[in-house]
């Protein structure tokens, strides 16, 4: 029985029309992107700050990759992802503001280390997430989200949403059924502690980015 249920043609055909995306992205400005981002940083540009009902950590963006967060804006903005707040403040920008202000708060996006990864790696881990998000946490294309240094509870709020349906996506809810609550805080646990991580985006970068 193979350790991954999920079809790898049906992974391998969402993954290119994902790097299909990727590739057209046009790439943001984002000087342009710091002077429309001030709203995000009520949020994002507070060390720790979190959402409320339900609870948890406002995810780092800072040294994710600008595509995935051109992506994940136009998800809030369509719907695909539910999120009152975000579909609001996405609803008001256009393609090309998103472009520039994934590109600004992505800043310089994290890369694999020379190190191997921190602690020992959780059998599922191996099993469902590395292939597409590396042991390390960083995700190993444009279009995959880095994890390493992501907050333990938002990363298992995440993994939740796809199992419950409030996040679309053409892989994700596959591989998070595999998961039972246990794994899920395991697996959550361990890519926060990985480095080189995401940070918050410091409110004084954006003001000195747009002068």
């Amino acid at each position: 029985m193979p350790l991954v249920s999920v079809s790898w043609v049906r992974v391998l055909s969402a993954s290119a029309l994902l790097a299909v995306a990727a590739a057209a992205h046009a790439g943001g400005d984002a000087a342009r992107g710091a002077k429309l981002a001030y709203t995000c940083l009520g949020c994002h540009g507070i060390d720790n700050y979190k959402n409320v009902y339900p609870t948890y950590s406002v995810p780092r963006l800072a040294g994710q990759h600008p595509e995935y967060l051109a992506a994940a804006l136009k998800e809030y903005r369509s719907g695909e992802r539910s999120h009152a707040t975000m579909h609001a403040q996405a609803s008001a920008l256009s393609d090309q503001d998103i472009d520039d202000v994934a590109a600004y708060l992505a800043g310089q996006p994290v890369t694999s280390g020379t190190q191997p990864p921190r602690g020992a790696t959780p059998a599922k881990v191996t099993e469902v997430c590395a292939a597409c998000h590396g042991k390390d946490g960083v995700g190993i294309t444009a279009d995959y989200p880095t994890l390493a240094g992501q907050h333990p509870d938002y990363i298992a709020r995440a993994l939740r949403d796809y199992q419950k349906g409030s996040r679309k996506n053409a892989i994700m809810p596959a591989f998070a059924s595999q998961l039972n609550d246990a794994e899920i805080e395991e697996v959550a646990a361990y890519f926060s502690t990985q480095q080189p991580a995401l940070q918050t985006v410091h409110r004084r970068e954006t003001f000195l980015a747009a002068k």
